[in-house]
């Protein structure tokens, strides 16, 4: 099938499938006489297997070694639990970190008047901010 119907079929779009094989997630497609892309049925399961990686928010070179661990059949399930449970903990860190973001806005936004008075905390924490020296 053609890069459109490729791109149908996975959910992806024919820019990511581009992109995933430029920078080597996906093996170099067959290309027809006139230059086309033509993909099969295992480079569907192996895009299938990016975006669902891609999904639960494995980054790029977490889902190359997913893939490298995939596809060798003599490696150790342990060396991807050991990839999964590193993923998680990142997961959970960035979950905290995000609910310290929400709190403080909360915060803000409890502290905010919301009248016609131009007085408003969430400016003034923004605008306290120290970005640059």
């Amino acid at each position: 099938m053609n890069i459109g119907q490729a791109a149908r079929q996975t959910g992806l779009s024919a820019k990511m499938i581009r992109y995933y094989e430029s920078i080597g997630l996906l093996k170099p497609a067959h290309r027809t006489d006139s230059g086309y892309r033509v993909y099969g049925a295992d480079d569907l399961h192996t895009l299938a297997f990016i975006k669902r990686s891609r999904d639960l928010g494995f980054s790029l070179d977490e889902v190359g070694r997913l893939l490298t661990l995939w596809q060798d059949r003599q490696r150790a399930s342990a060396d991807v639990k050991a990839l999964a449970r590193q993923h998680i903990e990142a997961l959970n860190q960035k979950i905290l970190e995000l609910g310290q973001l929400r709190d403080t806005l909360q915060d803000l936004v409890e502290h905010c008047q919301g009248d016609h008075r131009p007085d408003c905390p969430i400016l003034k924490e923004l605008a306290s901010g120290s970005c640059c020296a």
